[in-house]
Formats: C-alpha cells, sequence, structure tokens
C-alpha cells in the first residue's frame, strides 16, 4: 500500500465553470474518481468562473500565476483539465507549467486503454486515441519532449504520436478496416440473436451503477465487477432462463459518462449496437449516488442521441442499503440492492412484469392431442399456471406479436 502510494502520479485538477456549465459540481467530482481510476493521487483541485473561456489558457492569467506557483513548490506531474482544451491551449498550458497536461477527453481515452480486454475493445480504444491525437501532434511541447510516462500516455505510444499526420492517417485507415471485418463477424452473431422468437433485454446506466452486479445477479455468471469508473468495456451477451423455459438474451455494455468523448462514441459505435435492436432496457441507477438524478438524465441524454428513447424501459434503483431517502424519478421503476440475495426473485418477477405490458395477453383452448406442443410454446410466451382435464384445456398468457403465429397450431 505504501509503495503504491510513493509511485502514483501526483495531479493538480482544473475546471473552469461558464454561465452555461450543468452539474459543474458533479463534473468536477467525477474528475477526480477518473483521476483515481487512472492510478494517479489529486494533490488539489482548482476551479475558475468565467464568462468565457480564454483562448490561449483557457484561465485567466492571475488564475494561471497561482497553479504555477503550486506546481513549482511542490511535486506536481501532471495537470488535468476538466475542460476540453484546443491543441493550441494544450500547448501553451504544458509550456506556462513546464509538466504535462491532459484534459478530460484524454483521461477517458486513458482508462478505456487500461481497462479494454477484447481485441476489438482494444482496436477501438486505438483508434479513439489516434482521433483526438492527429490534430494535437503539431505544437506538442512537453509531452512530445520527453519520454511517455504516467496518464495520458497508454495506447498508441510516444513514438507514435512522432509520426506525420499522413502516418496517423494509414494507421486510422488500417484499424478502421480491421474493425469493419470484426463488425462482420458481430454482424452475424447479432443477426442470431435478433431472431424475432428471443426476447432481448440491454442493460445500460451510468458508470459504476452496478450493471455487471445485475448481470451476475441474472446469470449465475461471473461478469468482471468492480467498484471502479468503466469496469465494463466491451459488450457481453448472455441467455438466461426467466421463467420456466421461456429464454431471453441480456446484454451488458459499457457505462455512460457525462461529456463522453465524441472519438469514443463513435469508434464504440459498433458496441453500443447491441443495445440498439433489444426489447427491453433497464437502466440500472445508483441511489446512494447525491448526484444520481444528474446522473439519470445524462443517461437519457445520450439515448436521446442514439435514438432509443422508444425503447420500452424499466429504472432499477440499485444501492438501495447504502441510501435511506430516495426520491425517485424515472419511472417505471424497481428499488433494490442487488447485493441483497432476496432481490433477485423481486427482480426477476418485476422484469417479467414489464415484459407482460408489452407482449400481447392471448387465450386459447387446447385440446389434449396438442397438450405436448405447450413445452414449445412456453419458450416464446409466458404462460399462466394451468391444470389438466380430460376434455380440454383453457392456456392464457402473454406472448409477442412477432409470435402469435404460433398459436395458430392451437386453433381448430
Amino acid at each position: 500500500m505504501f509503495e503504491t502510494a510513493e509511485s502514483a502520479e501526483q495531479v493538480i485538477l482544473l475546471g473552469v465553470e461558464l454561465p452555461s456549465s450543468q452539474n459543474f459540481a458533479m463534473s468536477m467530482l467525477e474528475l477526480a474518481s477518473l483521476a483515481e481510476a487512472a492510478g494517479a493521487q489529486v494533490v488539489t483541485s482548482y476551479r475558475q468562473k468565467r464568462e468565457k473561456y480564454d483562448s490561449q489558457f483557457l484561465i485567466g492569467s492571475g488564475k494561471l500565476q497561482e497553479i504555477a506557483a503550486m506546481i513549482e513548490a511542490d511535486e506536481i506531474d501532471t495537470v488535468i483539465v476538466n475542460n476540453r482544451l484546443t491543441p493550441r491551449q494544450n500547448s501553451n498550458l504544458e509550456q506556462a507549467f513546464g509538466i504535462k497536461v491532459i484534459d478530460r477527453m484524454q483521461l477517458i481515452l486513458d482508462i478505456f486503454a487500461m481497462r479494454a480486454r477484447s481485441h476489438e475493445g482494444k482496436l477501438q480504444v486505438h483508434l479513439a486515441q489516434l482521433k483526438y491525437m492527429l490534430p494535437r501532434l503539431a505544437g506538442q511541447g512537453v509531452m512530445l519532449s520527453r519520454q511517455a510516462g504516467g496518464i495520458g500516455s497508454r495506447g498508441p505510444g510516444e513514438s507514435q504520436l512522432e509520426l506525420n499526420r499522413r502516418s496517423i492517417r494509414h494507421q486510422i485507415a488500417d484499424i478502421e478496416k480491421q474493425l469493419k471485418a470484426v463488425e462482420k463477424t458481430r454482424s452475424v452473431a447479432r443477426e442470431k440473436r435478433l431472431e424475432p422468437t428471443v426476447f432481448k433485454i440491454g442493460l445500460i446506466g451510468y458508470t459504476n451503477a452496478g450493471k455487471s452486479t445485475l448481470m451476475n445477479c441474472l446469470t449465475d455468471n461471473n461478469q468482471y465487477e468492480a467498484d471502479e469508473l468503466f469496469a465494463t468495456l466491451d459488450a457481453t451477451t448472455k441467455q438466461i432462463y426467466l421463467k420456466d423455459q421461456f429464454q431471453v438474451t441480456l446484454t451488458d455494455t459499457v457505462g455512460f459518462i457525462q461529456d463522453l468523448p465524441t472519438e469514443l462514441v463513435a469508434a464504440f459505435k459498433s458496441t453500443l449496437e447491441e443495445s440498439r435492436h433489444v426489447d427491453l432496457l433497464l437502466h440500472v441507477i445508483d441511489a446512494s449516488d447525491p448526484n444520481h438524478t444528474e446522473q439519470e438524465q445524462v443517461v437519457l441524454a445520450i439515448l436521446k442521441d442514439l435514438n432509443m428513447l422508444d425503447i420500452p424501459r424499466l429504472a432499477i434503483y440499485n444501492k438501495m442499503d447504502q441510501t435511506k431517502d430516495l426520491v425517485a424519478t424515472v419511472f417505471p421503476n424497481i428499488c433494490i440492492s442487488l447485493r441483497d440475495q432476496g432481490s433477485r426473485q423481486t427482480l426477476r418477477q418485476q422484469i417479467l412484469d414489464e415484459i407482460e405490458q408489452i407482449f400481447l395477453p392471448f387465450s386459447v383452448r387446447v385440446s389434449p392431442d396438442k397438450l405436448y406442443k405447450l413445452y414449445q410454446l412456453s419458450k416464446y410466451a409466458l404462460l399462466d399456471p394451468y391444470q389438466f382435464t380430460e376434455e380440454s384445456q383453457e392456456i392464457s398468457g402473454f406472448i409477442a406479436e412477432t409470435n402469435k403465429w404460433r398459436l395458430e397450431e392451437f386453433y381448430g
């Protein structure tokens, strides 16, 4: 523990709040969590209110001198800026401070580079980093004049960043070509899952809200979960039985965060596609987070950008064991603690209730010679409890519109 603390990169956080800034306080707290997730130790944080950003340094001259004095007095390795820096601002700040300066976008890209596990995920992160760095190659000061190290340096590497623009563009084209091949393979697998017979559920939510925990709760599987930002980056799809033979697919994807770099949204388009074609979204919310309302709005805003607001949603307020006062603002919802073993059946039943709302109710009379077909029907429909009789059987339940044709074999 002591050695880890000694080797941690010492950083200063800097944020500029404009009149138009939204959720600024939450954003700064989040920046600190992101820095810690990248392995840094936050020494202090600076904030400045301005009418507009300074075109040269983002901040005013007074704040610039104050931070420079702090850097000179302490052994600070890096300044992390909460706002997106232009290449010019980035270069000017590095020259003024004499140390590495990165912005929030580069920090998130860096964390993604650490957490990507699959080949596709690594390619996507590499592509996003190259696209982000391309306009910043010219005029890079401190960062390109010394050996790479610490946060903001993972992924492409220092030697690649020193290549000329043409070389970087060639790398981008090559990675995009590789991703197209990977996407073709993913599309084949997705088409199999997109059969109308299979009900599809997608997990969405702010990063670290508990999506992977929910996945494990429903599947009894060992999906990686941890109390850290962006613990899961690669889309994972599992099949589960919700009731009797009724089977659904459950997909876990990367967590959302405000000001997600546009380079990453584009790079992870194929991953986010996994949630575009679902029948029900489970919106996992960390009820214990004091900023959960703002986080909910961030998720909904991203869903709007992805044209996914029309997909039915169930809000799951998680970590209720860590909070006493909760005012739910997203409906319909269920309030549970996924760490509580008793929550598993409650969650399953609530999901089944939501599916019934999406499905169509039906009732058919089944003759004794066709009762054996009910087993097959139970794979695609939610059947109400029934008992056998000598004459015939009235069967009721709920079924998807696309599977309603399966009831025809019971007629006549």
